[in-house]
């Protein structure tokens, strides 16, 4: 039994065990814990997590999919479901709550209680890990394979091309590691781009002392027009919310400063 891979959905199924299983081995979960896989497609992924983590629940929006997995393991908890409208917080305590019922003398869940999984469609990765981030206080982990090009932006240094938006904000609110490349040619079909998986630890990360969508809104606007000084791309912010450019920042280029001197920058623009 197959599934079409279907291009407006961005399928492209692993067809080699190895990688499968070295994708599977890094959600790196404790016995029990809550496991979601985003689009499981024709299940050569979920096999393996269902034989280490048979509590997995899986998320898929192709009906034939979805068909196809409710026949290929009856005992699969899959739902029909956008990831992108998840309501994560629910997820999280509905699925902690089965996992104190399922385990004797059970404690108190962590907040970041679920270890998220998937090959993420080529086209919706950056909304994906944006709801990531969004939701990260119920996640404890993700494992994702994206394409190479965004995990290289993702783990990049300051002072470097791939460094960016998605660099900033995911290294400020998570701990992403790169972990391994993977080959155009263990799909089917064969995408145009490399691939790479990486991992996003969102547990035990400290809160930022700063205002979110403030910080958002300042990464943005400076990798916006990334070839200018700062004092060309954020004035404008720092009069708007009362605070000011400090002058050492002034001639920077965004892509010179560190994720935490965004922080500090954020906050002298709002003046705190």
């Amino acid at each position: 039994m197959s599934v079409r891979p279907k291009k407006r959905l961005g399928q492209h199924f692993l067809t080699d065990p190895n990688t499968i299983r070295r994708i599977a081995a890094a959600i790196d979960a404790p016995p029990g814990a809550p496991i979601v896989e985003i689009g499981p497609g024709e299940g050569a992924l979920t096999e393996v997590l269902l034989s280490h983590h048979p509590q997995l629940v899986a998320f898929e929006v192709d009906p034939e999919a979805i068909t196809h997995l409710q026949q290929r393991f009856p005992s699969l908890d899959v739902r029909v479901g956008d990831v992108l409208d998840l309501d994560w917080a629910a997820l999280a305590t509905e699925l902690a709550d089965r996992q104190l019922e399922a385990i004797p003398n059970p404690q108190s869940p962590t907040p970041n209680s679920l270890h998220v999984i998937g090959n993420l469609p080529y086209y919706i990765t950056s909304p994906i890990l944006f709801a990531l981030l969004a939701a990260r206080h119920h996640i404890a982990r993700a494992v994702v394979m994206i394409q190479r090009e965004v995990a290289d932006r993702i783990v990049a240094e300051p002072s470097t091309k791939a460094y960016g938006t998605l660099s900033v904000q995911l290294q400020l609110l998570a701990r992403p590691r790169f972990l391994f490349p993977v080959s155009r040619h263990v799909f089917r079909p064969k995408p145009d781009v490399e691939s790479a998986v990486i991992a996003l630890d969102f547990a035990d990360v400290p809160p930022l002392d700063v205002d979110e969508e403030a910080l958002r809104q300042v990464v943005r606007t400076a990798f916006g027009k990334r070839r200018k000084m700062l004092r060309n791309t954020v004035r404008e912010l720092a009069e708007a919310w009362g605070g000011s450019l400090p002058d050492a920042l002034a001639t920077r280029r965004p892509e010179s400063l560190t994720p935490e001197q965004f922080v500090e920058l954020t906050r002298a623009l709002q003046g705190t």
